[in-house]
């Protein structure tokens, strides 16, 4: 039973960091990135997809994605989409091909986005703490069913802890990199 609420917690933990991989993602540092554009929908035929089911994205070079829609009357559309995005980007249509320049980040603008990364990082840890809490609820539980003793509730408390630890330093060490990201010029 420790075991199956450990392995819940470490799977839900898990989630958060990779959540939190993600949203970071979205964040753009100077160079270009195919993910930046991922949370862009686009109109297709009277309803909202995301960019990526209707058209190719690939990074051109450091500073340019290429844009390629799969059909050629969706240009003007994707091109909208991106423009009324909030990120701020001017794309460039060159027949069926869309270029999306990054303009250069400003020192101020890195340090709003390393406090954006930085909320969004402390979200994370609120989360992989609160399934720790939800996982020392169960185990409560558990005892009070009388279906593990105190002591089992006490060491699972520790595996629950040990596993918070870990994820939370994997949590410092992705938003350290995207820290290190946003600072390199």
């Amino acid at each position: 039973m420790i075991d199956d609420i450990k392995k819940d917690a470490a799977d839900r933990m898990a989630k958060s960091v990779e959540a939190l991989s993600h949203e970071l993602a979205k964040i753009r540092t100077g160079r270009a990135h195919p993910a930046l554009l991922d949370h862009i929908m686009v109109s297709y035929y009277g309803s909202d997809v995301p960019i990526r089911q209707i058209a190719n994205i690939n990074a051109e070079d450091a500073r340019t994605l290429a844009v390629t829609p799969w059909e050629k009357n969706m240009v003007q559309a994707i091109e909208k989409a991106i423009m009324q995005s909030d990120l701020g980007l001017n794309p460039n249509t060159a027949g069926t091909v869309i270029r999306v320049p990054m303009p250069p980040l400003t020192e101020e603008r890195r340090r709003d986005l390393i406090k954006v990364a930085r909320h969004e990082a402390e979200q994370a840890r609120v989360a992989v703490r609160n399934i720790r809490r939800d996982a020392n609820q169960e185990l409560k539980d558990l005892v009070k069913e009388k279906m593990i003793s105190e002591d089992d509730e006490r060491r699972g408390q520790e595996i629950v802890q040990k596993l918070t630890d870990q994820y939370i330093k994997d949590l410092d060490a992705v938003l350290a990199d995207k820290e290190q990201d946003l600072m390199s010029i």
